[in-house]
């Protein structure tokens, strides 16, 4: 597999945009707030991209799959997080208004990183 630069993936370049979106919401909370539903919401986002990167440095495309299709579960789970943190009332439209957008960008772009990834893996067998 050729080395992949992650940092220059724009899938890679979204799940920043997400996490660091999500911290700067995160970081205005409530300490009960941050101490519960925040430091899972902000794991969940971090994962994303963490998911992307190790999986690009594992050497292999059957190993990038796995990290990608695991980054995939993170953005889930990061879904649910918000979904729990707005219906308790802790981001505002206006905070959900900056979000979505990121990730109604990166859902499809992840799973069209999966999919090219998952070509090669055919290609090479």
């Amino acid at each position: 597999m050729a080395r992949t630069n992650f940092e220059s993936l724009k899938v890679y370049q979204l799940s920043e945009q997400l996490a660091d979106s999500i911290w700067e919401i995160v970081l205005e909370w409530n300490v009960f707030a941050r101490d519960t539903v925040g430091k899972q919401l902000v794991k969940a986002a971090d994962s994303v991209g963490a998911n992307i990167a190790e999986g690009t440095g594992r050497g292999t495309y059957v190993d990038n799959r796995r990290f990608v299709i695991i980054a995939r579960g993170s953005l889930n789970e990061t879904k649910h997080w918000l979904r729990r943190a707005f219906k308790r009332q802790l981001l505002t439209t206006k905070q959900v208004n900056k979000v979505k957008p990121i990730i109604d960008e990166l859902a499809p772009k992840l799973n069209a990183y999966l999919n090219s990834i998952r070509r090669r893996i055919q290609a090479n067998n």
